[in-house]
């Protein structure tokens, strides 16, 4: 799967034909709002996306912190944007690459054939000064992307459980919240049992950049993934699970995402909690 693209690929695109539609999906857990950076400068012709609202729907009892998107409200956020099921997207964040994994599951899930990832965001666009930022407000005609999801696998609270004894179910958060030691965001410390732990921050380098398919491939390899196995990624809240799966797709390996990850199984006091850094 062809999910991600360069600086200089982009560049190169955006020159074309048939240039991409470029979103803007600057968002950082717990930090300030992505639309302040975006107006300070984005790619040019990039329509700012907000996360919270127009790539997760409300949080509530039972449904997570960022649960998936009304339908609507995602579609006509993505039309407004220019998007069309027939036109290339591209979409960018700060250079975490969280909020544009977020943007790309969603719109791969939706259905869209052709979405990418900047990799390394902004600062990967903007290196060593050789391409500029804007700061002009682009009015997009507007898109015709009508969201028919299915495009890619979901797991529910029980399919993550049955996948984790199964197959393999991967934990992307931080391994300290993995093993229960800290949890600054849901009531309850720990992880599913039988979920192995597999940072998402260990898929790039320094520069927020993917590591090389053939490394994404041994890392995965070493944590029990063969072409058989069925995998599974669960997060906090269904965002940095998203680019572990955008890691996953760049090694080759198909998984589906527990959209509504710890965030929504920790809130259920029925539901079992391992400790440590065992897989319980």
């Amino acid at each position: 799967m062809n999910a991600i693209i360069s600086a200089s690929e982009l560049a190169s695109a955006l020159s074309g034909e048939r240039p991409p539609v470029l979103l803007d999906v600057r968002w950082q857990l717990g930090g300030p709002l992505g639309r302040s950076a975006y107006e300070a400068g984005h790619l040019p012709g990039a329509v700012f996306i907000d996360l919270d609202h127009e790539l997760a729907g409300p949080a509530g009892e039972g449904r997570g912190r960022h649960p998936l998107p009304d339908l609507e409200v995602f579609g006509a956020a993505m039309r407004k944007a220019g998007v069309s099921a027939d036109r290339p997207v591209v979409v960018y964040d700060g250079g975490l690459g969280w909020g544009a994994a977020r943007a790309w599951w969603l719109l791969k899930w939706a259905g869209h054939e052709d979405v990418r990832v900047l990799d390394g965001g902004v600062a990967a666009w903007t290196a060593q000064g050789r391409r500029r930022l804007s700061t002009e407000d682009p009015e997009p005609v507007e898109g015709t992307f009508v969201p028919r999801p299915g495009g890619l696998p979901l797991l529910s609270a029980d399919d993550a459980a049955s996948l984790a004894r199964s197959g393999v179910l991967l934990d992307a958060r931080a391994e300290e919240r993995y093993r229960g030691e800290v949890e600054p965001m849901d009531p309850v410390a720990g992880h599913i049992p039988g979920a192995l732990s597999a940072p998402t921050t260990d898929n790039v380098t320094d520069d927020g950049r993917f590591r090389p398919a053939k490394a994404l491939r041994e890392r995965f390899s070493a944590l029990g993934i063969k072409p058989e196995v069925p995998v599974g990624v669960y997060c906090g809240s269904g965002v940095s699970g998203a680019h572990e799966i955008l890691a996953l797709a760049v090694a080759g390996i198909p998984a589906a995402l527990y959209v509504g990850s710890w965030s929504e199984w920790s809130a259920d006091p029925d539901r079992p909690v391992a400790m440590g850094a065992d897989p319980g």
